[in-house]
């Protein structure tokens, strides 16, 4: 599985993980929710999107206000132009590096066992993370 990652600027990047979140928010109608859908708190939701509006020239994510449901959150016209070209470079990476990706997982141990104790360059004990 190819995991693809686009810099977009000094301080932000935008990946599965972001993609995710805005089609959450657009499919929940509120951070609170799309939070919620994706397992992660409102506060790193509200910060992921907040970025996100900033990298971007317009917002990716905007507010509505009042009306009957009482207000929410909106994915705007940029933040779905966004998540689609994010989506479609993401198939052609992985239609472009699938042979590639196919030999390299050949090469995977059957079942793999993680070290006991991963540590970092000087010897000091670290935790395994998802991205290792």
């Amino acid at each position: 599985m190819l995991k693809l990652r686009v810099k977009l600027c000094s301080f932000a990047a935008l990946g599965p993980g972001k993609a995710d979140l805005l089609e959450a928010v657009d499919r929940c109608g509120s951070i609170t929710a799309a939070a919620k859908d994706r397992g992660m708190s409102y506060r790193r939701a509200w910060m992921l999107i907040d970025e996100m509006n900033h990298a971007f020239r317009e917002p990716v994510v905007g507010a509505v206000s009042g009306g009957k449901a009482g207000g929410g959150t909106r994915l705007t016209d940029m933040g779905r132009e966004v998540v689609t070209i994010y989506r479609e470079v993401q198939q052609l990476a992985e239609t472009a590096v699938a042979e590639s990706l196919q030999r390299l997982e050949k090469l995977v141990a059957e079942n793999p066992e993680p070290p006991a104790k991963a540590t970092t360059c000087s010897g000091q004990p670290r935790p395994l993370r998802d991205d290792d």
